[in-house]
């Protein structure tokens, strides 16, 4: 909610706001959470960033490493194409999902994916966080080998909404998930969202 709530500000009346724009002095609380995606020339989506807390969850450095690594693999490519859809429409995006260890254990975390411009005002990034909804013994312990996406949803980042209001909005099911993905003129809540870029 911190991040979102950072992000809208720092966008003001814009659609996204600008990488050297984001100052990690005001948001140094969140910095192990947080993570930042880059879409290569090569279409693949990598992390650009990772904090300690998102890297220490799979027990690894996630640096460079693409993000559909992350996922199972039937969800890598839809869910690497949801962070691409996030960077072309430049609309933020709730990710819900569960993780899993080696030994079975489970965890549900939720990812917020909100897109970000390079210096040029490319929109070819999206700053994330990765917070974990529970805090088992095992957690940073025991690394996650995958995650399952569980749901989706559109955060309202219209001016002046309540926060709670803005950032809670009912998740679509898992079963929708894939249904959301690779659709041309899909509706998702208030947006319509378009495939090949921006349409007025």
């Amino acid at each position: 909610m911190e991040l979102f709530q950072y992000w809208n500000a720092v966008r003001g009346n814009r659609d996204l706001p600008r990488r050297d724009e984001i100052d990690p002095a005001h948001i140094r609380s969140l910095l192990p959470d947080l993570f930042i995606l880059q879409r290569q020339a090569s279409r693949d989506v990598r992390f650009r960033l990772a904090g300690t807390g998102v890297c220490a969850l799979f027990g690894r450095e996630l640096r460079d490493g693409q993000f559909g690594e992350l996922w199972l693999d039937s969800e890598a490519d839809g869910t690497a194409r949801i962070a691409e859809e996030v960077m072309t429409q430049m609309t933020p995006m709730l990710l819900y999902a569960r993780g899993a260890t080696g030994a079975g254990d489970e965890l549900d975390v939720e990812l917020l994916l909100a897109p970000l411009a390079s210096s040029d005002g490319t929109n070819d990034r999206l700053l994330g966080a990765l917070s974990p909804l529970a805090r088992p013994v095992w957690l940073h312990m025991t690394p996650l080998t995958h995650l399952v996406s569980t749901g989706l949803s559109l955060p309202d980042a219209s001016p002046n909404l309540p926060l709670d209001h803005a950032y809670r909005q009912p998740a679509t099911t898992k079963s929708n998930v894939a249904g959301w993905i690779g659709r041309n003129n899909r509706k998702v809540s208030h947006l319509r969202i378009l495939d090949g870029g921006r349409r007025d």
